[in-house]
């Protein structure tokens, strides 16, 4: 049914063949709007300045990323065409983020810039990108109520007019949910557990709350470094409610310091200026890449096979007119790949890269055909060796791209060969660059856990375990922690043992969950 919504975002397109749409690319965004330029470069600039925020404020240094690693942010319209292509029936979905290796998306309705108050659907991605550089640049998982708190606190930002940019200040968003949604005290913030069990049906007050005592924490005088405290005691395993009574004492003194500090007249924020920018480079985008963006979309938001199927005539339609743009063939590529095709797809990704050979998303959709192919052939370690070979040429194009060193490992993984020393480190190579992407995590972790590096798995895993909106990973993760938790360190397991402990232990969700962390995706 959720593709029914997303034919209608492409039927209803406002002129998406005539549509103006520029391309703003930086440091760390490539951003895609059919908007007017100086308002595109007016949002990049707004962009790079928060990241240098987060960065200065967090004390935390990203690595800047390969080019098509970039988180890729489209700019879609409105709320009603970001909630269809989201497609997971939320109606107060004003935005959404996907983080993958293969290049982290965002879609957003329609930007403002400086001279009003940043709006909603700029705070949500605002918020989403304060989860990505803060997982990017972390090495401990962090309590939900930690996440979403730090996110919130960062995603209140003001861009002033003379280039500065203030965080922290009133989260005037939530303000609605602070004072009249049902209260979450700061008992069931600290125990996630424990709230997940008492929680209503009604729409809380938690991320609100999380706000709150994220920013009470971090300008409280009184309470100076007691967030510090908390979360090292958190990383070196000590339960979070526990560690919340020994960093904070009375939690009930707490909660009244919190009421009080809502209810005051004025609270505290920083001001940054002369911070570090990046350079921005805006572009029209060709013809057959302005006709093709509305379908180009729905693709990178990801479809099934039936989907697939659905979206593919259009897609030969817009390659068939411009038979000469090699963005346009490497998205028919990819279309066909979603839809099944793999010789389709391999044929479209050679012309692309034939017409242009700086089209990434042809290397890796050639790969992913290929691989999928390479599992039927009689000479696997040949078949696989060919696959590949669009890998390491886009590894050769951008030697810091992930998926070329995830697929190098997998390359072994696939055919039931033992991965060897480099195809490990190659893989956690790929975790570095992308410590963002859930599915590479549980690879990863199922990997360093069957050689016996149990603590190793269980550093890797903590992110998934916390992570604020990972579903059934979440799940996977918890309960192959608790299953490492009653191992020794050092004791071998093997893949397959391990895989085999943890089908048998789990109910569906587990197994689905850990399959997919090492089954070739069907989607992108």
């Amino acid at each position: 049914m959720r593709f029914l919504g997303l034919m209608v975002v492409l039927a209803c397109w406002p002129g998406a063949a005539q549509a103006r749409w520029l391309e703003a690319a930086s440091d760390h965004f490539v951003i895609y709007a059919d908007t007017r330029e100086a308002t595109l470069q007016e949002f990049s600039e707004e962009l790079e300045l928060y990241h240098s925020a987060v960065e200065t404020i967090s004390g935390r240094a990203a690595v800047t990323p390969s080019p098509s690693s970039r988180l890729t942010v489209y700019v879609v319209g409105d709320t009603r065409q970001v909630r269809r292509i989201s497609g997971d029936g939320d109606r107060f979905v004003a935005g959404f983020y996907i983080p993958r290796a293969n290049g982290s998306i965002a879609f957003v309705p329609r930007i403002t810039t400086r001279g009003s108050a940043t709006d909603f659907s700029q705070i949500v991605l605002l918020h989403e990108y304060a989860h990505h550089l803060l997982i990017s640049t972390g090495n401990h998982a962090m309590p939900r109520w930690l996440s979403e708190g730090a996110a919130e606190f960062y995603a209140s930002a003001k861009f002033k007019r003379d280039g500065s940019i203030q965080i922290g200040g009133p989260a005037s968003h939530r303000a609605g949910e602070l004072f009249h949604a049902v209260n979450v005290p700061v008992d069931q913030l600290l125990d996630d557990v424990r709230y997940r069990e008492e929680r209503g049906r009604s729409y809380d007050a938690y991320y609100g709350r999380s706000w709150l005592l994220y920013h009470y924490l971090i300008f409280s005088e009184e309470r100076k470094g007691q967030l510090s405290n908390y979360w090292r005691m958190v990383t070196t395993g000590t339960p979070s409610l526990q560690a919340g009574q020994e960093a904070f004492g009375d939690l009930a003194v707490l909660e009244d310091e919190l009421d009080d500090y809502l209810n005051g007249r004025r609270m505290n924020q920083l001001e940054l200026k002369n911070l570090s920018r990046s350079p921005i480079t805006i572009r029209p985008l060709s013809a057959g890449e302005a006709a093709v963006m509305p379908l180009r979309m729905v693709s990178k938001r990801g479809v099934n096979r039936e989907q697939a199927l659905e979206l593919l005539p259009d897609m030969r339609k817009v390659a068939a007119a411009h038979p000469q743009d090699g963005a346009v063939q490497a998205a028919l590529a990819e279309a066909e790949y979603d839809a099944g095709n793999d010789e389709a797809a391999i044929a479209a990704a050679d012309a692309a890269l034939a017409l242009d050979p700086s089209q990434v998303n042809a290397y890796v959709q050639k790969g992913y055909a290929l691989f999928r192919s390479a599992g039927g052939g009689d000479d696997q370690a040949a078949a696989y060796q060919t696959a590949m070979a669009p890998f390491r040429a886009l590894n050769a194009r951008e030697n810091d791209h992930p998926l070329p060193l995830i697929y190098y490992y997998r390359s072994y993984l696939e055919r039931g060969a033992e991965p060897d020393k480099l195809a490990i480190q190659a893989l956690e190579r790929a975790l570095e660059l992308a410590p963002f992407d859930q599915d590479l995590r549980m690879m990863t972790a199922l990997q360093q856990a069957s050689e016996g590096r149990l603590e190793q798995a269980r550093l890797t895993l903590q992110p998934v375990a916390f992570a604020p909106h990972a579903g059934g990973r979440s799940i996977a993760a918890g309960r192959l922690l608790a299953y490492l938790a009653d191992r020794e360190e050092g004791g071998v397991i093997g893949m397959e043992p391990l895989l085999t402990a943890m089908r048998e232990m789990a109910a569906e969700d587990l197994a689905t969950a850990i399959t997919g962390a090492v089954d070739t995706p069907e989607v992108d």
